[in-house]
């Protein structure tokens, strides 16, 4: 017989430096759900330097209606993980620091999403040389947010929680 799964009340997407993918799942969760959503929800960065979010990802955002001006980058801490109930990786690394630095299990958001085991690449790890052909590199940031914007739908749709008795 399964149990069922806990309720998830906090949830917490990491990426590297907490400025991209992570940013773009949190804000964009949070206009989904609405300002009296009964989640906690946030983000981190397992390597966060200060760093601005980018002006790409800032107007993307901004023209989905979200507004990222304020967000304060911070690096995910053993205090963030214990007060945390899900905590989504966007990357493998992501997903093997998690568990090697505070033994807890990070599920890649595509996992989360559509069941498949598969990382969302930083624009580094998919153009090295993105910096000779910004606007490439522009398209690719682009497609990603809208990517991670798409499928939050269906990751809410997913969360364990209490469903209406019929």
């Amino acid at each position: 017989m399964n149990e069922p799964k806990p309720r998830v009340r906090s949830i917490l997407f990491v990426c590297t430096g907490n400025v991209f993918r992570s940013v773009a799942a949190e804000y964009g969760l949070k206009l989904l759900v609405g300002q009296h959503s009964p989640y906690r929800i946030g983000s981190a960065g397992i390597d966060a330097k200060p760093q601005p979010v980018h002006d790409w990802v800032k107007d993307c955002l901004r023209d989905k209606g979200a507004d990222v001006s304020g967000h304060i980058q911070r690096r995910l801490t053993k205090e963030l993980v214990a007060e945390t109930d899900l905590i989504v990786a966007m990357s493998r690394n992501h997903q093997v620091f998690v568990q090697r630095e505070y033994g807890r299990q990070a599920p890649l958001f595509k996992q989360l999403c559509h069941g498949l085991d598969e990382p969302i690449p930083d624009l580094h790890e998919q153009y090295p040389d993105w910096e000779r052909d910004l606007a490439l590199a522009r398209r690719y940031v682009v497609s990603i947010i809208d990517m991670i914007w798409m499928d939050l739908p269906s990751l809410l749709y997913k969360l364990p929680h209490e469903r209406p008795q019929s």
